[in-house]
């Protein structure tokens, strides 16, 4: 009989295209996941991996396996949400993916949440950015994405997958207190085309907002520094090094030496959502992990 567990690693070497990647997906060792796909090669009496250069391909037989193994892992998820439902018991573990402003400022009160009204179910989650958060659940590595989108950028929603929207947030130009600016109840774009930004990382959806923000205006930003965190952000600002994109959620108190801008042309304004695979939503654990998200959410988020 083939086994499911083997099946979900072959898919998941077809979605991120390496047995490593499949594995970091899955929460396994790449050993791991070549001793099951070898032994579901075992099961079926085919090759379904094979060689090129220094990673692999599926072979034939192995893309054919993963277009009926796609459909039999949702059927054998939507069966085992039901089960859980007609059982009434709300446990389980919920692997979530999540950006780092929601991870501090939604995350961490819904822990405390879930440990009060549902004890049985563990919310395990990652950090990772929402276009790779979205894929995450898509593939099944993960069951629950926190994510957002900068309006108007897409996010794109495969149809399988549900989405529950918890509310906006906002970003403030975040400037030194002696900066000629600091003073403003508000700016517009117009008003930082010159200044020197701090930034995240090339890629990533809040990178892209801020180079939109200046395209529409046919200016490039001037990004005078890289850093993957908001924290770092504040302390450039502090320092005088540069100006800062921030969002409110999750930022926490300013230092005196930094104030914080409303930009109102355009406003920058982000759509914080949950997704999950439609398959589970019947589940009591996922269920429970959605309602708490959602009502810490509600505490942080303008509501839509």
């Amino acid at each position: 009989m083939i086994d499911p567990v083997a099946l979900r690693s072959l898919v998941a070497v077809e979605t991120h295209g390496s047995v490593g990647s499949a594995a970091a997906a899955l929460d396994y060792t790449p050993s791991a996941v070549s001793q099951q796909i070898k032994r579901l090669e075992s099961q079926t009496g085919v090759q379904l991996l094979e060689r090129q250069g220094r990673g692999v391909l599926l072979t034939e037989a192995g893309r054919t396996l993963t277009e009926s193994a796609r459909d039999l892992l949702a059927h054998l998820e939507r069966l085992e949400s039901r089960l859980h439902d007609a059982s009434g018991a709300v446990v389980g573990t919920v692997r979530l993916a999540t950006f780092a402003t929601a991870y501090r400022g939604i995350v961490v009160g819904a822990l405390g949440r879930l440990r009060t009204a549902a004890p049985g179910v563990a919310l395990r989650p990652d950090e990772i950015d929402p276009f790779d958060a979205v894929d995450a659940v898509a593939s099944g590595s993960h069951d629950l994405a926190l994510v957002h989108n900068w309006e108007p950028l897409p996010l794109a929603i495969p149809d399988h997958l549900e989405v529950r929207h918890l509310g906006r947030d906002r970003a403030d130009v975040l400037l030194h207190v002696g900066h000629p600016l600091a003073g403003r109840t508000s700016i517009g774009v117009h008003d930082v085309l010159d200044e020197s930004w701090a930034s995240v990382a090339p890629g990533s959806i809040c990178h892209q907002w801020l180079q939109k923000m200046h395209a529409d205006v046919g200016r490039a930003p001037r990004i005078a520094h890289v850093a993957l965190e908001f924290a770092t952000h504040v302390a450039l600002v502090d320092r005088g090094e540069a100006i800062a994109l921030v969002p409110r959620l999750g930022r926490g108190p300013l230092p005196e030496g930094v104030v914080a801008v409303p930009i109102v042309d355009p406003v920058s304004e982000r759509t914080v959502s949950l997704v999950w695979r439609r398959t589970m939503t019947e589940g009591p654990a996922l269920a429970a992990a959605v309602e708490a998200l959602a009502a810490e959410g509600s505490r942080e988020l303008v509501a839509i």
